[in-house]
């Protein structure tokens, strides 16, 4: 039995969908948060399956395309662009993706940004054109859509079926089987007739030429990518219908798992009525990858970097060894044979990729396992946080209900709850013999996979509690906010004291507030949503001493260091270097270089250095001490309320004069640190800083008759620029160059009934005569003026267009807008 994990995108026509639970996700009949189910397809025995009519009028079971028993742990992802984290941490830990397209909206704006997330993981894809019984759907248009804009040749397995040619939505053509499925009308799903396409050669002379053209194409396809498929193809006299069913399913596997075979699989139905869902799930086993056909993960230990394979096979802790410089040769050889011994007692790595809260059973924390086995009381060690924690019990979930389960393996996700520190993005490891206080041994103890990367806040909002009793309350319910949703940010603004919650957008910070309040049933209540800026410098500071003597947490601190700042330049935003004297890091958008430094002394007066450090500090813990001050002292601008964003800060050490000792405590490090960052902030700025503000990538979609008023609109209401103005066959703003351009004359997309095209140029010129056509404008748009922009945008396009914005990168406000918002800041 193998277990997979998929992502499919579900419906939410009723709002009773099983994985959109929460009550916010029902009322507004979307998708707010990742949900995970498990099931077996096909089903297991006790489930009822799928009836079929064969031509006899008899009745038998429809048969899926395999017999054994596949676990699929499906994942249901949100759509709406300010949950793009929850996208992002699904995809993380995904094995296959299922892509489901309206079939009457076609490819959306939304869906490009998804599709080139997942192509970054190299997760292998399918696409399901759905909504095929509903008025203008369009499946050839959207087949075309897809080779046009997400840049991959669509592969269609199924053509739609519509009864004579132009009547109802009815069924599906299997263009790999040969085999025609036709749907009971008004029916549930559950009652299907199977035919063999050549007896439909009389009755449905169009659907059969047409399904005859698809193998066609899908033969052609393939074997451009496909070199054993060609093989088969010339075994059978190169007639494309005798290709086997089977040698298609194969090489379109070969296809789907081989990233460099830019091909995708295409399938159709109308999930709504269940037509087409049960071949869809036949697919998604026989395509999809199994756990071991997936890339390897990638690890890290200590510094060195590597794959999980790589690390259970020894190499990597062999690399770790040979890099470090302080052993001697038999020592390295010792510490190796050490490492092997300690590689063969790791018993299960898994990445926690989403934490929820559940009010009767607390913290729940959904994991991938990529290795070995978690048995139920298993002592699980955190190497990001080096703590350790029992997995008292194990859950597989159905959504909001749960079954307990006595291990988990390799491959599956499910739920450990009652963990109290664990984290989106946390490795989990199971050592044998590990102890409950000091966990796994080095260097184990350091082994991460890589981290979830949680995008960049662009809103915030203030939070307060309706009175002082309230506010412990409210600051836990704000930090299980912050836990389930680490794309939520809480700072304190110093001045005024104020709690602010940052995210992704407006709804995102709607539906915060809503979670906090009905939910977490905080009493507490949000303010205003604001734009996050930034403060830039303008000129380089003088370098700035300070030595700190006081006493910190009751205990003697004395410390000293060197700082400077200056504007960061564009070469410089990239790139980090380490070593034990010099370090240097990009870090929320400022770069911080630490140095430890002896400059020369010509008095001859300071006492030389032997380059050893007290017994408390070693290179790396000083140089993350004096990162972290620096990084304590950019959080808040000294003009404005802002953080700083592109500064260069250098802080210089000198360990003759600078450390004293045990006196010289981390805590004393990064204070001295801080205060000299500061100091050397308002050095820099006497003469002035700016304001910053987020610049967006705006693709806006609507139809060709609304397209000037928004032109208008972004360009001389909104101070945007309008980069492009695309069609659907144009190539899409920020996507890679080294994308491949697909020609659409040799796309096959079946000619849609109701298009009134006959062939491909008939058809675009058709849309170029519609005034109705879809027109894509991609814009650069200053954050301020997208506040409230989506029912700005549906007013003056009848509600027919849609926008996703990403955040570009950071501009500086100049002329009138800075002078507004100067006045605004200083409230008058």
């Amino acid at each position: 039995m193998l277990d997979t994990v998929y992502s499919l995108c579900l419906d939410v026509d009723d709002g009773s969908t099983v994985t959109d639970f929460l009550p916010a996700e029902r009322a507004r009949g979307v998708t707010i948060q990742s949900a995970a189910i498990t099931f077996h397809w096909p089903p297991l025995p006790e489930n009822a399956g799928v009836a079929t009519k064969t031509q006899k009028g008899g009745t038998a079971l429809l048969s899926p395309s395999t017999a054994e028993h596949h676990m699929i742990n499906l994942i249901d992802t949100p759509g709406h662009a300010d949950f793009t984290f929850e996208v992002v941490r699904s995809l993380r830990i995904l094995d296959g993706a299922v892509c489901i397209l309206d079939g009457v909206a076609g490819v959306e704006a939304q869906t490009e940004k998804v599709w080139y997330q997942a192509a970054k993981y190299k997760i292998p894809k399918i696409i399901y054109i759905n909504k095929l019984d509903r008025d203008g759907a369009a499946f050839g248009k959207t087949v075309q859509e897809i080779a046009s804009r997400l840049y991959t040749w669509p592969a269609v397995c199924q053509i739609p079926w519509f009864e004579g040619g132009k009547g109802r939505f009815c069924g599906i053509g299997d263009v790999i089987s040969l085999q025609a499925y036709r749907w009971e009308k008004g029916g549930d799903g559950k009652i299907v007739e199977k035919t063999y396409i050549n007896n439909l050669q009389d009755s449905e002379p169009a659907f059969f030429a047409e399904m005859e053209k698809a193998r066609f194409a899908l033969v052609e396809l393939l074997c451009n990518y496909d070199d054993t498929l060609v093989e088969r193809f010339f075994k059978v006299d190169a007639i494309h219908r005798h290709v086997s069913a089977e040698d298609i399913v194969a090489s379109l596997r070969r296809s789907v798992i081989n990233p460099l075979a830019n091909v995708v699989p295409v399938f159709g139905g109308a999930s709504f009525r269940n037509i087409g869902v049960q071949p869809l799930l036949d697919a998604v086993v026989q395509l999809l990858p199994n756990p071991g056909e997936t890339p390897n993960p990638e690890v890290s230990v200590g510094r060195t970097q590597g794959t999980l394979k790589q690390l259970l096979d020894g190499q990597l802790l062999s690399q770790n060894v040979q890099n470090n410089p302080s052993r001697t040769k038999s020592g390295k050889a010792m510490q190796e044979r050490r490492s092997m011994a300690v590689v063969g007692n790791l018993d299960a790595c898994a990445l926690a990729f989403k934490v929820v809260h559940d009010p009767r059973r607390g913290a729940l924390v959904y994991v991938r396992v990529y290795s070995g086995s978690i048995q139920r009381g298993n002592l699980l060690y955190n190497t990001n946080l080096q703590v350790t924690e029992p997995a008292q019990r194990l859950l597989r979930m159905y959504a909001q209900d749960s079954v307990d389960i006595p291990y988990l393996a390799a491959g599956q996700i499910g739920v450990i709850p009652g963990l109290k520190y664990a984290r989106t993005g946390d490795t989990l490891i199971s050592y044998v013999g590990a102890s409950h206080k000091t966990g796994p041994p080095q260097p184990l103890n350091s082994l991460q996979l890589r981290p979830i990367e949680v995008p960049p806040a662009v809103f915030f909002a203030s939070v307060e509690s309706h009175s002082l009793g309230e506010e412990k309350s409210v600051k836990n319910a704000l930090d299980l906010l912050i836990r389930e949703d680490p794309s939520l940010q809480l700072s304190v603004d110093e001045e005024s004291g104020q709690t602010l919650l940052s995210g992704m957008g407006e709804f995102h910070l709607e539906i915060a507030a809503d979670r906090l309040t009905k939910d977490l049933k905080a009493k507490a209540a949000m303010g205003k949503i604001e734009i996050a800026y930034r403060e830039a410098l303008l000129f380089p500071s003088e370098p700035q001493t300070i030595m700190v003597d006081r006493e910190i947490a009751g205990k003697r601190a004395k410390a000293g260091c060197t700082a400077s700042v200056e504007p960061l330049a564009k070469e410089e935003r990239d790139g980090s270097l380490l070593d034990d004297y010099d370090a240097t890091i990009l870090e929320g958008g400022n770069r911080i270089t630490s140095s430890i430094s002896t400059p020369h002394d010509l008095s001859g007066t300071l006492p030389s250095w032997s380059r050893k450090l007290p017994s408390q500090l070693t290179p790396e813990t000083l140089h993350v001490a004096l990162r972290n001050g620096a990084l304590a002292a950019l959080v808040r601008g000294i003009t404005y309320p802002f953080p700083y964003h592109n500064v260069h800060v250098t802080i210089t050490i000198d360990p003759r004069i600078q450390i004293f000792g045990t006196d010289s405590t981390q805590s004393a490090l990064s204070t001295a640190a801080r205060e000299a960052t500061k100091a050397a902030l308002r050095n820099a700025a006497q003469p002035g800083t700016a304001i910053l503000e987020h610049v967006m990538n705006v693709t806006v979609s609507t139809d060709e008759a609304s397209l000037g008023a928004v032109v208008k609109d972004l360009s001389s209401e909104r101070g945007g620029h309008v980069m492009s103005l695309d069609d659907a066959d144009e190539t899409t703003s920020g996507v890679r160059e080294d994308l491949p351009v697909i020609d659409l004359r040799k796309v096959y997309a079946p000619r849609d009934p109701f298009d009134g095209g006959t062939t491909f140029a008939d058809q675009e010129q058709a849309v170029m005569n519609n005034s109705g056509r879809q027109r894509t404008i991609k814009a650069r748009v200053p954050l301020r003026e997208m506040m409230g922009y989506l029912k700005h945008l549906r007013s003056i396009t009848a509600g027919r267009g849609s926008f996703i914005m990403s955040a570009d990168r950071f501009e500086r406000v100049s002329g009138q807008r800075e002078r507004i918002l100067q006045k605004e800041l200083r409230g008058y």
